[in-house]
């Protein structure tokens, strides 16, 4: 048994659990720690495990390994926003980076009290009807567009998608979206979480490129979730979206240790 320091870290309401792995003490195949840790009555409880870990690529600062409650992997935004957050505290240091996470390589600045980040480009977004879009970014994201979120009954709703025959195995995230006031106002279900989060940043940006595609929101899009405010601004070219990038706050809840197995 080991006694591991972690952070507690939000943002928008999306959180996580982060641990600095970079002398590489955890466990490599970390999935049942992920399980155990994120458990919202057996464990601390949050949205995902973070372990920041050493690079091996040149050029790189760091490594963001991001694993669901369930333990399965994915790329996190949110999560890579409180990774470089929680980074930048413990080197002391607010400069920029370029990290590696499981889709790839990302940079990550601060924006005054924000951080943004580069999101990987996104070419066609598959449209499965009238009102509902396919986005992949990092992480797969139905897009529905619907007459108010808020009045959603969003379990039910959301595993009419998440567990159809198409995205039964390998899960999809359903995000219900209108455009109101000049911005997307949105509610999400996260696969290997299985219920609804805060926020989810993969979410917000596939939420608003699929705005951009239909034709609003420009160049820019003011995203609004249960947990706050994220904005994203990407380039269109050849229907490829470019220099997508994710900003918006985080903050360090609280710091602790676990008593874990090694």
């Amino acid at each position: 048994m080991a006694i591991i320091p972690f952070s507690k870290w939000h943002g928008t309401g999306n959180d996580f659990i982060l641990m600095d792995d970079r002398q590489s003490v955890m466990p490599v195949e970390a999935a049942p720690l992920a399980r155990q840790l994120c458990h919202r009555h057996f464990g601390i409880g949050s949205d995902g495990l973070i372990l920041l870990r050493e690079t091996k690529e040149p050029g790189m600062d760091y490594h963001m390994e991001f694993l669901n409650p369930d333990g399965s992997k994915s790329f996190c935004g949110n999560g890579s926003r409180c990774a470089f957050a929680f980074r930048s505290v413990l080197v002391k240091d607010r400069s920029p980076a370029r990290f590696t996470a499981i889709d790839g390589v990302h940079e990550a600045r601060w924006v005054n009290d924000e951080v943004e980040i580069t999101m990987r480009d996104v070419g066609a977004i598959e449209e499965l009807g009238p009102a509902m879009d396919l986005v992949n970014t990092g992480s797969p994201h139905l897009v529905v567009w619907v007459e108010d979120p808020a009045d959603l009954d969003i379990i039910p709703e959301a595993h009419a998608h998440r567990y159809s025959t198409r995205f039964a195995k390998e899960g999809v995230n359903v995000n219900f979206v209108r455009w109101q006031n000049g911005q997307v106002e949105m509610r999400t279900y996260e696969r290997g979480v299985e219920a609804e989060t805060l926020s989810c940043g993969t979410g917000v940006t596939a939420a608003a490129l699929s705005a951009m595609a239909r034709g609003k929101g420009r160049a820019a899009c003011k995203v609004i979730t249960p947990g706050g405010e994220l904005h994203v601004n990407a380039e269109r070219e050849n229907g490829v979206f470019t220099k997508v990038l994710l900003r918006g706050p985080v903050l360090e809840v609280f710091r602790g240790t676990v008593e874990i197995s090694l």
